[in-house]
C-alpha cells in the first residue's frame, strides 16, 4: 500500500515526494518478475524532477504507484497530497472523453468528486485561457490537434488543483516543433502554479530542458543509477538547446544507455 502523510507535515519539512527503498514485483503464470528494486528518491515541494531510461524498466509502473493506481511490494511512499484526489494524472495519451466539448472534458475530475461544477467553471476557463485554448471551450476532441488534446489533458489534471503534477511521457506522439512548443507551455504552467512535478520521458533533451534534476534508471530491474542536476534558471526557452552546457548534460545521461547497451 501506499503510505501518505499529511499534505501540512509533508509541506513543512518541504518535501512534495519521498521514496523509501520502492521495490515492485509483479507475479506471473512463468514466474515473479522484479521491476523495481530499491528506489530511492526525494523531490522537494515546488521541484520539476524528470526520470529517463530505457523501455521495460519500470519508470511508469514507478508513476503508477505514486499516483496511487498500483502498489509497491515493499519500500514506503510518502507524498504532500493529503488522498489521491490531490495528484494530478497527464497520461502517454489525452484519454479526452470524444463525447464531451473541452470544457466539460476538463471539468470531469469535478464532475466525478460529486463537487458544485459551476463553481469551479471559471477555474476551467482560466486554464484553458491560459494554454491558449480559450476560443476551443466548446470543440470536441475530434477537431483539435494532437498538441491542442495534450493542453487539454494538462488543465485537466491541473483543475482540482493537486500538491504533485505526475506526467507519463505526454508529449511522446507529437512532432518535434509541437513538442519543443509543450515543452515550453510545460514549463511556464510549472513556474507559475509552483507544483511539485514528476516527468516520465524517453527524450534525454526533454528531461534536461524541463527539469531541476534528473533521476536516470537502469534497466529492468529498475533502479535509479545517478540523480543529475540541472543548473539552469527556472524560466527555459529554446535558445538553452544550444547552450554547450546543455550539451554536456545531455552527453553525460546518455553516456549511461550507451554503456549498458555495450555490456548488453
Amino acid at each position: 500500500m501506499t503510505d501518505v502523510i499529511s499534505e501540512q507535515s509533508a509541506v513543512d519539512n518541504g518535501v512534495g515526494i519521498s521514496i523509501r527503498h520502492l521495490s515492485k514485483r509483479f507475479d506471473t503464470k512463468t514466474g515473479s518478475v522484479q521491476a523495481l528494486q530499491d528506489i530511492n528518491l526525494d523531490i522537494a515541494d515546488g521541484e520539476f524532477v524528470s526520470v529517463v531510461g530505457p523501455s521495460g524498466c519500470g519508470k511508469t509502473t514507478l508513476l503508477r504507484i505514486l499516483a496511487g493506481l498500483d502498489h509497491q511490494t515493499e519500500g514506503v511512499v510518502e507524498t504532500a497530497a493529503a488522498d489521491e484526489r490531490r495528484v494530478g494524472m497527464v497520461f502517454q495519451k489525452s484519454v479526452l472523453l470524444p463525447w464531451r466539448t473541452v470544457l466539460s472534458n476538463v471539468l470531469l475530475p469535478i464532475e466525478i468528486d460529486h463537487r458544485p461544477l459551476e463553481a469551479e467553471r471559471k477555474a476551467a476557463l482560466e486554464l484553458l485561457e491560459r494554454v491558449g485554448l480559450g476560443d476551443f471551450t466548446d470543440k470536441y476532441p475530434n477537431e483539435l490537434s494532437g498538441g491542442m488534446q495534450q493542453r487539454v489533458a494538462i488543465c485537466r489534471a491541473l483543475i482540482h488543483d493537486p500538491g504533485v503534477l505526475l506526467m507519463d511521457e505526454p508529449f511522446g506522439a507529437l512532432d518535434a516543433m509541437t513538442r519543443d512548443t509543450l515543452n515550453l507551455e510545460t514549463n511556464r504552467i510549472w513556474r507559475e502554479t509552483g507544483k511539485t512535478a514528476l516527468l516520465i520521458t524517453h527524450s534525454i533533451q526533454e528531461a534536461v530542458f524541463l527539469s531541476q534534476r534528473v533521476a536516470i534508471m537502469g534497466p529492468r530491474p529498475g533502479r535509479i543509477l545517478e540523480i543529475v542536476d540541472v543548473p539552469f534558471p527556472r524560466e527555459r526557452s529554446l535558445s538553452l538547446l544550444a547552450d554547450p552546457e546543455f550539451g554536456r548534460i545531455s552527453a553525460h545521461i546518455r553516456a549511461h544507455f550507451e554503456k549498458e547497451e555495450a555490456a548488453a
